[in-house]
């Protein structure tokens, strides 16, 4: 691992990031990897907000995992900042090589660096695979989440 940089997304990476959105059953129903440009104007908002960090895992030329750490401020919890972890993916040829725990971590000291008091995820219910990861890594499912399609 000692290979693997972790640095921010450039445009030129978004071929590789929503290959990687789009490599599994959920993300190939609602992820359209034959047309970037929906996803070029969101990495563009993405990357005016400072507050976002669209993150890519790299090995030599390849990209190899990403992630979206969001840092919100709050008033809830005395004024606290929190982050938001999203959208990560590691190729399933990567799975099990430790990658994802290394994007996590980074992360996580991100957050810290950040000054936020909570670090947060969701992942939806199908991935138990996922679950047991993020409670590996010391999350806990302590909440119950709902969305709503708009």
């Amino acid at each position: 691992m000692s290979d693997l940089e972790i640095r921010r997304a450039t445009a030129a990476d978004l071929p590789d990031i929503v290959a990687m959105l789009a490599d599994d059953l959920l993300g190939a129903q609602r992820e359209s990897p034959d047309d970037l440009t929906p996803y070029a104007t969101a990495f563009q908002r993405l990357a005016q907000d400072p507050q976002q960090h669209l993150m890519v895992a790299v090995r030599g030329d390849t990209v190899v995992g990403t992630l979206q750490l969001t840092v919100i401020p709050g008033l809830s919890r005395r004024g606290s900042t929190r982050s938001l972890i999203e959208g990560v993916r590691i190729p399933a040829q990567e799975r099990g090589s430790g990658l994802g725990t290394r994007l996590i971590e980074w992360a996580i000291e991100e957050s810290r660096r950040q000054h936020c008091q909570l670090v947060q995820l969701t992942s939806d219910a199908t991935r138990t695979d996922a679950h047991r990861f993020y409670e590996r890594l010391g999350f806990e499912a302590s909440h119950l989440g709902f969305k709503m399609n708009l």
